[in-house]
């Protein structure tokens, strides 16, 4: 037991170096910095000058939610038809979905802005019919479709994973029993699937909720976010000690809901018949 004790803690020890030096050592630092001044000296005025930045938090929040939500009503229902699908098709629609996803993000936002700023290509579909053009860049409604887009895989393949285990045996025994599509729906299919819906929401929210590419290409400079905030903080006013604290805030508020999340999954995956 002894050696085999300790053969466990020598495999483990590359894993438990990887970790501390870029996970602890990193939020040891970003700490450090949060209750420092340009001197190094211990101080409270990072944290005080939050109060500032109250609304662009709310602001990142609610976008955030709002992509989220928009995510999960259309990952939700497009993982089930997946998953009820043949090899052959799942394999199709996969490909599909992940096909995006082969390009860098920054290619992909930048893509979409030229696709809706004034003199792109829906603009000038619209002016070819004789319509006005739209004001797309620069809007809330920009800024969530580039998020809704950019993470609506990371919300599908979760989902469409745990449905896929889903034995279709417990479909049919629900239809025996007099279930009707809406009741299998409710009392099984959904109850199994929690754990995806959590795991999809996760994958989801936290990196709408620190981006900042997005919402500088897509909000044309009108809309500022805390990823926003952050990054101009670091790399334009070289203050990396309110930068710091405004990521040690939005981190502690990130694990505050990842570990929100993951009670709701706790206990939620019995079939109600």
């Amino acid at each position: 037991m002894k050696k085999r004790s300790l053969g466990s803690i020598l495999v483990a020890c590359p894993y438990y170096l990887w970790a501390v030096i870029f996970v602890v050592v990193p939020v040891l630092m970003v700490a450090y910095y949060s209750f420092t001044d340009a001197d190094g000296a211990f101080t409270l005025e990072n944290i005080k000058a939050l109060e500032d930045y109250g609304p662009t938090f709310l602001a990142s929040i609610v976008y955030s939610l709002i992509a989220t939500v928009i995510s999960l009503l259309i990952a939700y229902p497009f993982a089930y038809i997946m998953s009820r699908k043949g090899p052959s098709s799942q394999r199709i629609m996969m490909m599909l979905v992940m096909l995006p996803q082969w390009m860098n993000l920054l290619i992909r936002t930048y893509s979409w802005m030229n696709i809706l700023e004034k003199n792109g290509l829906i603009n000038n579909a619209l002016a070819a019919i004789g319509l006005s053009p739209l004001e797309m860049i620069g809007t809330p409604g920009a800024v969530i479709f580039g998020m809704i887009y950019n993470y609506l895989p990371y919300m599908i393949l979760p989902i469409y994973t745990i449905m896929s285990k889903i034995d279709t045996s417990l479909l049919e025994s629900a239809e025996d029993l007099g279930s009707n599509s809406l009741s299998k729906l409710r009392r099984v299919i959904l109850p199994l699937s929690v754990p995806g819906v959590v795991s999809g929401i996760t994958m989801v929210f936290v990196p709408c909720v620190s981006t900042f590419y997005i919402s500088q290409k897509l909000g044309g400079g009108k809309i500022m976010l805390m990823g926003d905030v952050i990054e101009r903080q670091i790399q334009v006013q070289n203050n990396y000690n309110l930068g710091s604290a405004l990521s040690l805030v939005l981190m502690i508020f990130i694990l505050i809901s990842m570990a929100v999340l993951n009670r709701f999954s706790d206990g939620n995956e019995e079939i109600i018949v």
